[in-house]
């Protein structure tokens, strides 16, 4: 039998912890002390609290061993995975190559180690080393990093410079081609859904210019593609637009915006055109625009004909929209 001494001051703490301390268990504890504090007969203490005989003994010896600091103490027991020694072995070993599945980890940790787990118990050890199941991006093959860097630093971002000083409006060109067709995303629901098709390949057209700074947007828009002339019409369009100082565009390789009328045409409104090096779409800041705008108005969004369409993706295009996504 274990013997207890309560004085009026621990039975006063035990009063408050009983409901004031942030951790339920030490909320417990309390309570059933206060409660044997109060002179309740232990199998009563049980009742009400819902706790049993062996619990009540164990909350009883801990106080008498270390009276109410004691029972704060949360020693909870955690337990230690065996992977946890070769933890540095599968950390380089996935990442060198990441698996693919959970299965596929199961396997190859049991290659490493020798230690077979289940697919849940490796699926929370990786979870702790950091891991995320996250898609596999893509970069061009053929892009030439040392060209980039030198573009950047020695074209782009003394413009960028000069932009922000208002010396030069700055623009990033590009044209987006949206195909009336369901553009599939992923959507937390509980059961698949389904969004209908519409017939027909109707495109609508953007070809936008971005500011750097200021992040206003021109565009030219049509039904049917982008050629050389829709080029033209946005150079016109900026130059009148933008009188006060000197502008330039930064703009892909694309052969309509490389041919030659193109470049007479801006040599004329005096517009310098600042072509990308190969395969740099990250260079080109309006291409998170066209991503933003997928996401935003056309992903798992169904449209009930061309109009429709066209309407969502311009009323995504306004100037608010383009701030918020910058």
């Amino acid at each position: 039998m274990i013997q207890l001494q309560f004085t009026p001051e621990d039975i006063d703490q035990l009063y408050r912890e009983r409901t004031t301390h942030p951790h339920p268990r030490v909320r417990q504890m309390m309570e059933v002390l206060y409660l044997k504090a109060l002179g309740l007969p232990h199998q009563e203490i049980c009742r009400i609290t819902r706790i049993e005989p062996t619990t009540l003994r164990r909350y009883m010896k801990l106080y008498k061993d270390g009276g109410i600091e004691a029972l704060k103490r949360l020693n909870f027991y955690k337990p230690i995975s065996a992977l946890t020694t070769h933890e540095a072995i599968i950390r380089q070993a996935f990442t060198e190559k990441p698996p693919a599945t959970v299965k596929e980890a199961v396997e190859r940790i049991e290659k490493l180690t020798g230690i077979r787990r289940e697919q849940s118990q490796v699926l929370v050890f990786m979870k702790n080393l950091g891991l995320k199941l996250r898609k596999v991006g893509q970069i061009p093959a053929k892009a030439d990093v040392v060209k980039q860097k030198a573009f950047l630093d020695n074209e782009l971002t003394p413009r960028l410079a000069e932009a922000k000083q208002g010396k030069r409006h700055l623009f990033f060109v590009d044209a987006a081609h949206f195909v009336l067709a369901p553009f599939l995303g992923f959507l937390w629901c509980f059961a698949r859904l389904f969004i209908q098709a519409p017939a027909g390949r109707q495109r609508f057209n953007v070809l936008g210019a971005l500011h750097a700074t200021s992040r206003q947007l021109v565009t030219v828009t049509n039904d049917s593609y982008i050629n050389a002339h829709s080029v033209v019409a946005l150079l016109k369009q900026l130059a009148e637009q933008f009188t006060d100082t000197a502008i330039t565009l930064v703009m892909d390789n694309a052969r309509y915006q490389r041919c030659k009328y193109v470049i007479e045409q801006a040599q004329e409104l005096g517009i310098e055109l600042l072509f990308l090096p190969s395969y740099s779409p990250q260079l080109n800041l309006i291409e998170r625009l066209w991503k933003f705008v997928k996401k935003k108005c056309l992903y798992s969004h169904y449209h009930k004909d061309f109009k429709a369409f066209k309407e969502a993706i311009s009323n995504c295009l306004k100037q608010d929209s383009v701030n918020y996504f910058l």
